[in-house]
């Protein structure tokens, strides 16, 4: 699974967000089910930013979310996140999107 958070940060901020960016980003990856990432800013925008993650499954992304150095650490920032859909499922073999439970990557679960 793939997570794309997209900010809007002003001249001014970005020095100090980019700092707070790459611990939110280092949070994110000591949880479990983490798989890679990376944090960047857009050529022609400077004022847009991106963290992107990739995650083994939608479950491990949610639990991540729940624990409380994450809570405390990078869901503030992450609250300043461009307000649109930001979980992707990456292209394989299935069809995407099915509607279907996902599977939480917890024994006996669907998907």
């Amino acid at each position: 699974m793939l997570v794309v958070n997209r900010f809007r940060v002003p001249e001014a901020e970005a020095e100090a967000f980019a700092a707070d960016l790459a611990a939110a980003h280092d949070l994110l990856a000591a949880r479990p089910g983490y798989v890679a990432g990376t944090v960047g800013r857009n050529v022609d925008d400077p004022t847009l930013w991106v963290l992107e993650t990739r995650w083994v499954n939608v479950g491990s992304y949610r639990r991540a979310l729940s624990s409380y150095d994450v809570k405390l650490g990078a869901v503030p920032l992450l609250s300043r996140a461009v307000d649109e859909p930001s979980a992707y499922e990456v292209l394989g073999d299935g069809d995407l999107n099915q509607a279907r439970p996902r599977d939480l990557g917890r024994p006996g679960s669907l998907g």
